[in-house]
């Protein structure tokens, strides 16, 4: 069961290069195919999960190294969370996308499983290098599929693609930088023996050390869309496909993860302690409004959606800038629902699109198809609930966590303020947009003509059923729920067990000597 560790990077890594093989050659193996790792992906989270329930923190030693020298992955319960989170966003996505949207261009399924592939590795892996090697993975496969597409809105998605690699190569060359100079006085990026080292660092090398981390938070803040980088998302989300957009849902979480691991894991001792604070929760409350302007500001309802992940991202990086662990538990909590609810909301904004006779979701009256309009707006607002944090859905839960927890940080009045100041614009807004797509359509037609964009599917609403069930599923079960997160945000506190499970792994004794072999055969000769 040890081997599963590495299940998650190879079995995406296989399938993707099979699809790249196959091409346009044959699709339906193709994306038949690539739904079976798929599943297949969300069946090993889940058994990884199983595992990791048991607190055990379980390094993996891929080349039969010692973790200081060679490349391990590690499982615990942040990263077992993280890759069953990925997996069923991966799963929604791809149900959309196979009602017709994947063969609107070339190697879809080939870029979707490399997509999954840097995920999975980035929330597993145990060294900083390794970090930035699947950071690219996952970037160079979202280029390709942010271009995914063709006929309207090529130019501007061919627009906003421009921007994404320019600020993401900035922020790549940003993380060299930061690890060259990590490994410079540290002579590791393991970062468990990171950890170690950068709490014993002599005093002439620690303003090195601080220049390192805040270059890091810069890189993940860029990964996260934290005010001031956050330029990016929202032309970058509200050009791409719905289901490109579904699944970049869970990619802006890749950069809340590396700051929730790095300030606990690196940065908690010695000359880098606190090096991300009063920063960190400062951003994340300016994020916040920023959100809330947004959300009231947009005309669309997928630049409204795009707003709504920055707002996700910045009281998720709240829970974490206070830097206790009940906010870290309550942003855990948040992080499932929000990441759920943000892929769901894409796919419904692509169906109202659809429905609509101009085939674009401006938030203003305009023609409905017939029986279109009654399990969309049902469907708009159960997310509508779900994203502005409202009972009974988990929203709520998971920012009265936050609200509890910031009571005892000196942020308690501006992290009250400000996260229900940011819940009610999200209200306005969405009561606004509801408002003008549902209730004031301006004629409804019995027939719609057959374009490409506005033809339905069985999986389209599959999908979208299946995304709000799984935000429904995080209220049911809210009480395991936040058990779990409580323990995942309990064990990245504790450094020790962590540090000790990695450095202490051993190589495996090989199950073939062949060392021994060829000594016996020199003294035979």
């Amino acid at each position: 069961m040890n081997h599963l560790i590495v299940a998650p990077v190879v079995l995406p890594l296989v399938a993707g290069s099979l699809c790249a093989l196959l091409g346009t050659r044959a699709p339906r193996f193709t994306a038949a195919l690539s739904l079976a790792a798929t599943l297949g992906l969300l069946a090993i989270a889940v058994l990884l999960l199983r595992q990791a329930s048991s607190g055990a923190v379980q390094p993996y030693l891929l080349g039969n190294w010692d973790a200081a020298f060679g490349i391990a992955l590690v499982l615990d319960r942040l990263s077992a969370l993280m890759l069953v989170l990925t997996a069923l966003v991966a799963l929604i996505s791809l149900l959309y996308a196979l009602a017709g949207e994947h063969r609107r261009g070339a190697h879809f399924h080939a870029l979707f499983q490399f997509q999954l592939m840097g995920l999975c590795g980035a929330f597993l892996t145990a060294d900083l290098f390794n970090l930035f090697v699947f950071f690219e993975v996952l970037l160079c496969a979202s280029y390709g599929l942010m271009l995914h597409g063709h006929g309207a809105g090529q130019r501007e998605r061919l627009k906003a693609t421009v921007h994404y690699v320019i600020f993401n190569l900035a922020g790549s060359a940003l993380f060299l930088i930061a690890v060259s100079l990590l490994y410079g006085i540290a002579g590791t990026l393991n970062m468990a023996d990171l950890s170690l080292q950068l709490a014993a660092l002599p005093a002439e090398n620690a303003a090195l050390a601080q220049a390192a981390a805040l270059m890091l938070l810069v890189v993940f803040a860029v990964k996260a869309a934290l005010l001031p980088l956050y330029f990016w998302l929202p032309d970058a989300y509200a050009s791409a496909t719905a289901p490109v957009a579904a699944l970049f849902a869970i990619m802006t979480k890749v950069g809340v993860y590396a700051i929730a691991r790095t300030t606990t894991l690196l940065f908690g001792e010695g000359a880098t302690a606190q090096v991300f604070t009063p920063m960190l929760p400062a951003l994340a409350l300016a994020t916040l409004v920023l959100a809330a302007v947004g959300v009231l500001a947009a005309r669309r309802l997928r630049g409204l959606i795009a707003y709504l992940v920055v707002g996700s991202a910045g009281t998720l990086l709240l829970c974490i800038g206070l830097g206790t662990r009940g906010s870290v538990a309550a942003g855990l909590f948040y992080l499932v629902n929000s990441t759920l609810v943000a892929a769901a909301w894409f796919l419904i904004a692509d169906r109202v699109a659809g429905a609509r006779a101009s085939g674009d979701a401006l938030l203003q009256p305009a023609t409905l198809a017939r029986g279109a309009w009654a399990p969309l707006g049902v469907a708009f607002f159960i997310a509508a609930v779900a994203v502005a944090g409202m009972p009974p859905l988990a929203g709520f839960f998971g920012k009265a966590l936050l609200l509890q927890a910031a009571g005892d940080t000196p942020w308690a009045a501006w992290s009250v303020a400000l996260v229900l100041g940011s819940s009610l614009a999200i209200v306005v807004a969405l009561a606004r947009a509801g408002s003008s797509l549902f209730w004031k359509p301006g004629t409804v037609l019995s027939s719609m003509p057959p374009t490409h964009h506005e033809q339905h599917h069985a999986l389209h609403t599959s999908a979208i059923v299946l995304g709000l069930a799984l935000v429904a599923a995080t209220s049911v079960f809210a009480r395991p729920l936040s058990a779990y997160t409580d323990a995942a945000a309990s064990q990245l506190f504790e450094r020790r067990g962590y540090i000790d499970a990695v450095l202490g792994a051993r190589p495996v004794p090989p199950a073939y000597d062949v060392r021994r072999e060829m000594r016996e055969r020199g003294d035979a000769k």
